[in-house]
Protein backbone atom coordinates (compact mmCIF):
# COMPACT_ATOMS: atom_id res chain seq x y z
CA UNK A 1 0.00 0.00 0.00
CA UNK A 2 1.51 3.12 -1.11
CA UNK A 3 1.35 5.85 1.74
CA UNK A 4 -0.13 9.08 1.97
CA UNK A 5 1.20 12.70 2.39
CA UNK A 6 -0.48 12.61 5.64
CA UNK A 7 1.18 9.15 6.68
CA UNK A 8 3.54 9.19 9.30
CA UNK A 9 6.08 6.32 10.57
CA UNK A 10 5.97 5.87 13.94
CA UNK A 11 9.34 6.96 15.17
CA UNK A 12 8.09 10.37 13.14
CA UNK A 13 5.17 10.66 14.75
CA UNK A 14 6.21 9.52 18.08
CA UNK A 15 8.68 12.61 18.18
CA UNK A 16 6.09 15.03 16.91
CA UNK A 17 3.42 14.05 19.24
CA UNK A 18 6.51 14.73 22.46
CA UNK A 19 7.63 17.84 21.37
CA UNK A 20 4.24 18.74 20.83
CA UNK A 21 3.84 18.44 24.65
CA UNK A 22 6.80 20.23 25.53
CA UNK A 23 6.04 24.07 26.70
CA UNK A 24 8.72 27.07 25.19
CA UNK A 25 10.37 26.70 28.65
CA UNK A 26 10.75 22.77 28.37
CA UNK A 27 11.79 22.80 25.00
CA UNK A 28 14.36 25.63 25.77
CA UNK A 29 15.64 23.51 28.78
CA UNK A 30 15.69 20.29 27.11
CA UNK A 31 17.97 21.41 23.83
CA UNK A 32 20.09 23.24 26.19
CA UNK A 33 20.72 20.65 28.54
CA UNK A 34 20.85 18.14 25.38
CA UNK A 35 23.23 20.68 24.05
CA UNK A 36 25.90 20.56 26.92
CA UNK A 37 25.73 16.78 27.36
CA UNK A 38 26.44 16.36 23.75
CA UNK A 39 29.46 19.07 24.13
CA UNK A 40 30.50 17.05 27.70
CA UNK A 41 30.74 13.64 24.96
CA UNK A 42 32.94 15.42 22.40
CA UNK A 43 35.26 16.79 24.86
CA UNK A 44 35.42 13.10 26.88
CA UNK A 45 35.71 11.83 23.67
CA UNK A 46 38.92 13.49 22.61
CA UNK A 47 40.22 13.42 26.02
CA UNK A 48 39.92 10.00 26.70
CA UNK A 49 41.47 8.61 23.07
CA UNK A 50 40.00 5.77 21.77
CA UNK A 51 38.29 4.28 24.86
CA UNK A 52 34.77 5.64 23.27
CA UNK A 53 32.43 2.78 24.52
CA UNK A 54 32.16 3.84 28.24
CA UNK A 55 31.75 7.51 27.57
CA UNK A 56 29.34 7.43 24.36
CA UNK A 57 27.46 4.79 27.00
CA UNK A 58 27.27 7.93 29.27
CA UNK A 59 26.02 9.97 26.59
CA UNK A 60 23.14 7.44 25.99
CA UNK A 61 22.12 7.23 29.42
CA UNK A 62 22.08 10.97 30.14
CA UNK A 63 20.25 11.84 27.23
CA UNK A 64 17.60 8.93 27.86
CA UNK A 65 17.26 10.67 30.93
CA UNK A 66 16.10 13.82 29.87
CA UNK A 67 13.76 12.55 27.39
CA UNK A 68 12.34 10.31 30.41
CA UNK A 69 12.05 13.16 32.48
CA UNK A 70 9.95 15.09 30.05
CA UNK A 71 7.76 12.88 28.52
CA UNK A 72 6.88 11.08 30.97
CA UNK A 73 7.17 12.86 34.43
CA UNK A 74 7.33 16.95 33.22
CA UNK A 75 5.29 16.75 29.81
CA UNK A 76 1.83 14.95 31.00
CA UNK A 77 1.09 17.56 33.85
CA UNK A 78 -0.74 20.39 33.09
CA UNK A 79 0.78 23.53 34.67
CA UNK A 80 0.78 27.50 35.35
CA UNK A 81 4.29 29.32 33.66
CA UNK A 82 4.93 30.12 37.29
CA UNK A 83 4.81 26.28 38.01
CA UNK A 84 6.68 25.39 34.79
CA UNK A 85 9.82 27.92 35.17
CA UNK A 86 10.08 26.56 38.66
CA UNK A 87 9.88 22.94 37.69
CA UNK A 88 12.54 23.99 35.21
CA UNK A 89 14.91 26.13 36.86
CA UNK A 90 14.67 22.86 39.70
CA UNK A 91 15.43 20.19 37.33
CA UNK A 92 18.33 22.59 35.46
CA UNK A 93 19.80 22.63 39.49
CA UNK A 94 19.83 18.99 40.08
CA UNK A 95 20.98 18.12 36.43
CA UNK A 96 24.04 20.58 36.49
CA UNK A 97 24.72 19.53 39.94
CA UNK A 98 24.47 15.69 39.13
CA UNK A 99 26.74 16.92 35.87
CA UNK A 100 29.75 19.04 38.71
CA UNK A 101 30.06 16.30 40.70
CA UNK A 102 29.75 12.90 38.94
CA UNK A 103 31.40 14.26 35.23
CA UNK A 104 32.60 17.53 34.65
CA UNK A 105 33.51 20.75 36.62
CA UNK A 106 34.82 24.43 35.43
CA UNK A 107 37.91 25.37 37.81
CA UNK A 108 39.97 28.39 37.53
CA UNK A 109 44.26 28.41 37.41
CA UNK A 110 44.61 31.63 40.11
CA UNK A 111 48.85 30.63 40.59
CA UNK A 112 51.62 30.34 38.13
CA UNK A 113 52.62 27.05 39.74
CA UNK A 114 52.16 25.25 36.74
CA UNK A 115 53.44 27.57 34.25
CA UNK A 116 54.12 27.56 31.18
CA UNK A 117 51.97 24.24 30.93
CA UNK A 118 48.87 26.30 32.08
CA UNK A 119 48.16 30.18 33.04
CA UNK A 120 46.81 31.86 35.52
CA UNK A 121 43.31 33.15 34.09
CA UNK A 122 42.92 29.49 32.39
CA UNK A 123 39.67 28.33 32.73
CA UNK A 124 39.34 24.30 32.67
CA UNK A 125 37.20 21.58 32.47
CA UNK A 126 38.19 18.50 34.51
CA UNK A 127 36.77 15.18 34.26
CA UNK A 128 35.60 13.39 37.49
CA UNK A 129 34.70 10.32 35.15
CA UNK A 130 38.76 9.60 34.43
CA UNK A 131 39.34 8.31 37.94
CA UNK A 132 35.90 7.87 38.81
CA UNK A 133 33.31 10.06 40.79
CA UNK A 134 34.14 10.57 44.25
CA UNK A 135 31.22 11.04 46.33
CA UNK A 136 30.31 13.83 48.27
CA UNK A 137 31.76 13.31 51.72
CA UNK A 138 29.98 16.51 52.66
CA UNK A 139 26.82 16.35 51.29
CA UNK A 140 24.87 18.98 52.90
CA UNK A 141 25.72 22.26 51.04
CA UNK A 142 24.66 24.96 49.22
CA UNK A 143 24.49 23.80 45.14
CA UNK A 144 27.36 25.17 43.00
CA UNK A 145 29.93 26.58 45.81
CA UNK A 146 32.68 24.76 46.95
CA UNK A 147 33.29 25.99 51.22
CA UNK A 148 32.01 29.58 51.13
CA UNK A 149 28.48 30.93 50.23
CA UNK A 150 28.71 33.08 47.37
CA UNK A 151 29.28 37.11 48.24
CA UNK A 152 30.88 36.46 51.87
CA UNK A 153 34.38 35.54 52.97
CA UNK A 154 34.07 33.48 55.65
CA UNK A 155 29.72 32.06 55.53
CA UNK A 156 30.99 27.87 55.33
CA UNK A 157 28.47 26.85 52.27
CA UNK A 158 28.12 23.34 54.07
CA UNK A 159 26.57 21.52 57.10
CA UNK A 160 29.28 19.38 58.80
CA UNK A 161 27.02 17.36 60.79
CA UNK A 162 26.51 14.52 58.47
CA UNK A 163 29.73 12.98 56.84
CA UNK A 164 29.48 9.96 54.54
CA UNK A 165 33.04 7.55 54.34
CA UNK A 166 34.89 7.71 51.04
CA UNK A 167 33.59 6.17 48.14
CA UNK A 168 34.69 6.43 44.46
CA UNK A 169 32.85 4.77 41.63
CA UNK A 170 34.81 3.03 39.03
CA UNK A 171 36.67 5.28 36.23
CA UNK A 172 38.01 5.23 32.88
CA UNK A 173 41.73 5.07 33.96
CA UNK A 174 44.10 5.55 37.22
CA UNK A 175 46.10 8.21 38.06
CA UNK A 176 48.85 7.76 35.67
CA UNK A 177 52.52 9.43 36.09
CA UNK A 178 52.49 12.94 33.98
CA UNK A 179 48.53 13.55 34.56
CA UNK A 180 47.03 17.30 35.53
CA UNK A 181 45.72 16.32 38.71
CA UNK A 182 43.14 18.38 40.77
CA UNK A 183 42.94 17.67 44.21
CA UNK A 184 41.64 18.74 47.72
CA UNK A 185 44.90 20.47 49.49
CA UNK A 186 46.15 17.95 52.16
CA UNK A 187 47.92 20.55 53.76
CA UNK A 188 44.19 23.37 54.33
CA UNK A 189 44.38 22.31 57.67
CA UNK A 190 44.00 26.58 58.84
CA UNK A 191 39.86 25.69 58.43
CA UNK A 192 40.22 22.37 59.69
CA UNK A 193 37.57 21.84 56.23
CA UNK A 194 36.14 18.28 55.47
CA UNK A 195 38.09 17.08 52.68
CA UNK A 196 35.75 17.33 49.95
CA UNK A 197 35.94 21.06 50.90
CA UNK A 198 39.51 21.90 51.34
CA UNK A 199 41.12 24.01 48.33
CA UNK A 200 41.33 22.73 45.06
CA UNK A 201 44.49 22.88 43.93
CA UNK A 202 45.99 21.45 40.17
CA UNK A 203 49.57 19.71 39.86
CA UNK A 204 51.94 17.10 37.92
CA UNK A 205 51.73 13.76 38.85
CA UNK A 206 55.16 13.22 39.49
CA UNK A 207 55.14 9.57 40.85
CA UNK A 208 52.16 6.75 41.89
CA UNK A 209 51.57 4.53 44.66
CA UNK A 210 54.67 2.40 44.53
CA UNK A 211 57.26 4.17 43.32
CA UNK A 212 60.68 5.30 44.38
CA UNK A 213 61.52 8.83 44.06
CA UNK A 214 64.31 10.90 44.08
CA UNK A 215 65.52 14.34 43.21
CA UNK A 216 69.07 14.61 42.25
CA UNK A 217 70.40 18.37 40.88
CA UNK A 218 67.02 18.97 40.02
CA UNK A 219 66.16 15.57 37.56
CA UNK A 220 63.61 13.65 38.87
CA UNK A 221 64.11 10.06 39.17
CA UNK A 222 61.51 7.56 39.27
CA UNK A 223 62.33 3.98 39.89
CA UNK A 224 66.03 4.56 39.20
CA UNK A 225 65.17 5.63 35.78
CA UNK A 226 65.37 9.81 35.43
CA UNK A 227 62.48 11.32 33.94
CA UNK A 228 61.62 13.83 31.06
CA UNK A 229 60.99 17.01 32.08
CA UNK A 230 57.46 19.18 30.99
CA UNK A 231 57.46 20.34 27.82
CA UNK A 232 57.31 23.77 28.89
CA UNK A 233 59.16 23.56 32.75
CA UNK A 234 60.88 26.36 34.18
CA UNK A 235 63.84 26.61 35.59
CA UNK A 236 64.72 29.42 38.16
CA UNK A 237 67.71 31.43 37.30
CA UNK A 238 69.65 34.67 38.35
CA UNK A 239 70.10 37.70 36.08
CA UNK A 240 72.61 40.57 36.30
CA UNK A 241 72.18 43.61 34.40
CA UNK A 242 73.81 46.52 34.17
CA UNK A 243 70.70 48.84 34.11
CA UNK A 244 67.06 48.28 35.19
CA UNK A 245 65.28 45.76 33.03
CA UNK A 246 62.70 47.07 30.14
CA UNK A 247 59.52 46.29 31.68
CA UNK A 248 57.62 45.89 28.24
CA UNK A 249 60.36 44.29 26.57
CA UNK A 250 60.13 41.52 29.22
CA UNK A 251 56.41 41.35 28.55
CA UNK A 252 57.28 41.12 24.94
CA UNK A 253 59.48 37.85 25.80
CA UNK A 254 56.21 35.63 27.75
CA UNK A 255 57.38 37.26 31.41
CA UNK A 256 54.56 38.69 33.59
CA UNK A 257 56.88 41.71 35.06
CA UNK A 258 54.96 44.40 36.49
CA UNK A 259 57.38 46.42 38.61
CA UNK A 260 55.16 49.11 39.14
CA UNK A 261 52.78 47.31 41.53
CA UNK A 262 55.86 47.03 43.97
CA UNK A 263 56.18 49.89 45.81
CA UNK A 264 57.03 50.54 49.09
CA UNK A 265 55.69 46.81 49.74
CA UNK A 266 58.38 45.66 47.86
CA UNK A 267 60.39 43.77 49.81
CA UNK A 268 64.02 41.92 48.10
CA UNK A 269 63.60 38.50 47.08
CA UNK A 270 59.91 38.16 48.27
CA UNK A 271 57.63 35.78 46.58
CA UNK A 272 54.39 37.43 47.37
CA UNK A 273 53.62 38.75 43.36
CA UNK A 274 52.89 36.35 40.71
CA UNK A 275 55.34 37.64 38.56
CA UNK A 276 58.07 35.54 37.07
CA UNK A 277 60.66 38.37 36.99
CA UNK A 278 61.21 39.46 40.49
CA UNK A 279 63.74 42.20 42.06
CA UNK A 280 66.16 40.86 44.15
CA UNK A 281 67.40 44.47 45.40
CA UNK A 282 66.07 47.79 45.61
CA UNK A 283 68.62 48.88 42.84
CA UNK A 284 66.50 46.99 40.07
CA UNK A 285 70.14 45.39 38.62
CA UNK A 286 69.79 41.88 40.08
CA UNK A 287 66.90 39.92 39.30
CA UNK A 288 65.54 36.12 40.04
CA UNK A 289 63.52 34.77 36.72
CA UNK A 290 61.77 31.08 36.03
CA UNK A 291 61.51 31.29 32.72
CA UNK A 292 62.22 28.30 30.12
CA UNK A 293 65.27 27.58 28.17
CA UNK A 294 64.23 29.29 25.24
CA UNK A 295 63.25 32.35 27.04
CA UNK A 296 66.41 32.32 29.71
CA UNK A 297 68.37 31.78 25.74
CA UNK A 298 66.52 35.43 24.63
CA UNK A 299 67.36 37.27 27.86
CA UNK A 300 71.05 36.53 27.77
CA UNK A 301 70.63 38.32 23.99
CA UNK A 302 69.78 41.75 25.88
CA UNK A 303 72.57 44.44 25.53
CA UNK A 304 72.27 45.42 29.15
CA UNK A 305 72.10 41.59 30.77
CA UNK A 306 75.62 40.77 32.45
CA UNK A 307 74.83 37.28 33.00
CA UNK A 308 72.05 34.96 33.51
CA UNK A 309 72.94 31.56 35.47
CA UNK A 310 70.66 28.79 36.40
CA UNK A 311 70.25 28.43 40.29
CA UNK A 312 70.77 24.81 41.93
CA UNK A 313 69.43 24.27 44.98
CA UNK A 314 71.94 21.51 46.62
CA UNK A 315 72.08 20.31 49.71
CA UNK A 316 73.65 22.54 51.55
CA UNK A 317 70.83 24.99 50.24
CA UNK A 318 67.84 23.33 51.62
CA UNK A 319 64.20 24.68 51.27
CA UNK A 320 64.79 26.94 53.55
CA UNK A 321 60.72 28.15 53.89
CA UNK A 322 59.65 26.59 57.37
CA UNK A 323 56.16 26.00 55.41
CA UNK A 324 56.83 22.49 55.51
CA UNK A 325 57.33 22.21 59.05
CA UNK A 326 54.03 23.80 59.50
CA UNK A 327 52.31 21.55 57.62
CA UNK A 328 53.46 18.48 59.94
CA UNK A 329 55.95 17.53 56.84
CA UNK A 330 59.24 17.06 58.49
CA UNK A 331 61.23 14.76 56.00
CA UNK A 332 62.83 17.89 54.39
CA UNK A 333 64.41 19.33 57.75
CA UNK A 334 65.15 15.40 59.22
CA UNK A 335 67.21 14.34 56.34
CA UNK A 336 68.33 18.16 54.88
CA UNK A 337 66.78 17.63 51.69
CA UNK A 338 66.68 21.02 49.45
CA UNK A 339 64.32 21.61 46.54
CA UNK A 340 66.69 19.75 44.16
CA UNK A 341 68.45 16.95 46.08
CA UNK A 342 65.14 15.17 47.50
CA UNK A 343 64.46 11.54 48.42
CA UNK A 344 65.01 8.52 48.05
CA UNK A 345 61.57 8.02 49.73
CA UNK A 346 58.70 5.29 48.15
CA UNK A 347 55.12 6.53 47.79
CA UNK A 348 52.51 4.84 49.69
CA UNK A 349 50.81 1.94 48.24
CA UNK A 350 47.73 0.69 49.60
CA UNK A 351 48.53 -2.70 51.55
CA UNK A 352 52.39 -1.48 51.56
CA UNK A 353 53.86 -2.36 54.89
CA UNK A 354 56.98 0.85 56.04
CA UNK A 355 59.24 0.43 59.25
CA UNK A 356 59.00 2.78 61.63
CA UNK A 357 62.35 3.27 62.40
CA UNK A 358 64.45 6.48 62.69
CA UNK A 359 64.86 5.91 58.33
CA UNK A 360 61.41 6.64 57.50
CA UNK A 361 58.94 7.84 60.57
CA UNK A 362 59.13 11.37 59.52
CA UNK A 363 59.29 10.13 56.14
CA UNK A 364 55.23 9.13 56.65
CA UNK A 365 54.02 10.16 60.30
CA UNK A 366 51.98 12.89 58.43
CA UNK A 367 50.29 10.40 56.46
CA UNK A 368 49.30 7.78 58.55
CA UNK A 369 48.11 10.85 61.06
CA UNK A 370 46.21 12.91 59.05
CA UNK A 371 45.25 10.79 56.49
CA UNK A 372 44.69 7.04 58.27
CA UNK A 373 43.47 8.27 61.17
CA UNK A 374 46.38 7.15 63.92
CA UNK A 375 45.42 10.57 65.89
CA UNK A 376 47.84 8.75 68.99
CA UNK A 377 51.24 8.38 66.94
CA UNK A 378 53.98 9.72 68.05
CA UNK A 379 57.85 9.41 68.20
CA UNK A 380 59.34 9.28 71.82
CA UNK A 381 62.94 8.62 73.07
CA UNK A 382 63.71 7.34 69.06
CA UNK A 383 60.73 4.65 69.30
CA UNK A 384 57.14 5.18 67.61
CA UNK A 385 53.98 4.64 69.71
CA UNK A 386 50.10 5.07 68.98
CA UNK A 387 49.16 6.43 72.15
CA UNK A 388 51.57 3.81 74.92
CA UNK A 389 51.72 1.31 72.53
CA UNK A 390 55.02 1.07 70.68
CA UNK A 391 54.55 0.32 66.84
CA UNK A 392 57.28 -1.20 64.75
CA UNK A 393 56.04 -1.08 61.56
CA UNK A 394 52.66 0.20 59.76
CA UNK A 395 50.38 -1.30 56.62
CA UNK A 396 48.69 1.73 54.52
CA UNK A 397 44.88 1.82 53.70
CA UNK A 398 45.08 4.33 50.54
CA UNK A 399 47.22 4.88 47.82
CA UNK A 400 49.01 7.87 47.60
CA UNK A 401 50.50 10.65 44.89
CA UNK A 402 53.29 12.96 44.67
CA UNK A 403 52.54 16.29 43.24
CA UNK A 404 54.71 19.20 41.73
CA UNK A 405 54.13 22.16 39.62
CA UNK A 406 55.75 22.28 36.08
CA UNK A 407 57.35 25.98 37.66
CA UNK A 408 59.51 24.05 39.96
CA UNK A 409 60.36 26.95 41.84
CA UNK A 410 57.58 29.00 42.67
CA UNK A 411 55.68 25.74 43.66
CA UNK A 412 54.04 25.07 46.77
CA UNK A 413 53.45 21.29 46.14
CA UNK A 414 54.58 17.69 47.56
CA UNK A 415 58.28 19.16 48.47
CA UNK A 416 56.17 20.97 51.22
CA UNK A 417 53.44 19.18 52.48
CA UNK A 418 53.87 15.38 51.10
CA UNK A 419 51.76 12.40 49.85
CA UNK A 420 48.58 13.13 48.20
CA UNK A 421 45.96 10.25 49.44
CA UNK A 422 43.46 9.20 46.98
CA UNK A 423 40.58 9.97 48.80
CA UNK A 424 41.39 13.75 48.22
CA UNK A 425 41.92 13.02 44.20
CA UNK A 426 39.03 15.09 42.22
CA UNK A 427 39.53 14.72 38.71
CA UNK A 428 41.76 15.27 35.67
CA UNK A 429 42.79 18.15 33.79
CA UNK A 430 41.32 17.96 30.22
CA UNK A 431 40.03 21.13 28.28
CA UNK A 432 40.65 24.31 28.42
CA UNK A 433 37.42 26.77 27.14
CA UNK A 434 39.03 30.27 27.83
CA UNK A 435 42.02 32.39 28.77
CA UNK A 436 42.70 35.72 30.33
CA UNK A 437 44.93 37.79 30.79
CA UNK A 438 44.51 40.26 33.16
CA UNK A 439 47.59 42.32 32.82
CA UNK A 440 46.27 42.69 28.72
CA UNK A 441 43.96 45.63 27.36
CA UNK A 442 40.98 45.39 25.40
CA UNK A 443 40.54 42.05 23.21
CA UNK A 444 44.03 40.80 24.09
CA UNK A 445 43.01 40.17 27.56
CA UNK A 446 41.62 36.91 26.04
CA UNK A 447 44.56 34.92 24.89
CA UNK A 448 43.05 33.75 21.65
CA UNK A 449 45.79 30.84 20.88
CA UNK A 450 44.80 28.95 24.44
CA UNK A 451 40.83 28.88 23.41
CA UNK A 452 39.25 25.15 23.24
CA UNK A 453 42.63 23.66 24.15
CA UNK A 454 43.51 20.67 25.88
CA UNK A 455 46.61 20.72 28.49
CA UNK A 456 49.65 19.37 28.06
Amino acid sequence: MNKTKNDKSPSTGFFQTYWSKLSRNQRFWLVTLSSLNILFFLIMLIAAGADIFPITTLLLIGQGLLFLYYHYFNASKPKNKLHEWVDAIAFAVVAATVIRSAFMEAYTIPTPSMERSLLIGDFLFVSKIHYGPRMPITPLSFPFAHHTLPFTEKTKSYIESLQLPYFRLPGFSSVQRGDDVVFNWPADKVNNRPVDKKENYIKRCIAIAGDTLQLINSEVYINGKMQPKPEKYLAEYTLSATSPLDPAAIRDMGFRYNPEKYGEKFHPGSGEFYDNVIPEDMSGNIYRVHATNEQAAMLKKLPNVAKVERNIYTQDRPIGDPMHSDFGFRAPDAFHWSLDFYGPLVIPKKGMTVPLDSAHYFIYEKAIHDYEGMKDLQWTSGKAYNGSTQINSYTFKMDYYWMMGDNRYNSEDSRFWGFVPEDHIVGKAVFIWLSWDSYAKGLNKIRWDRLFHFPN
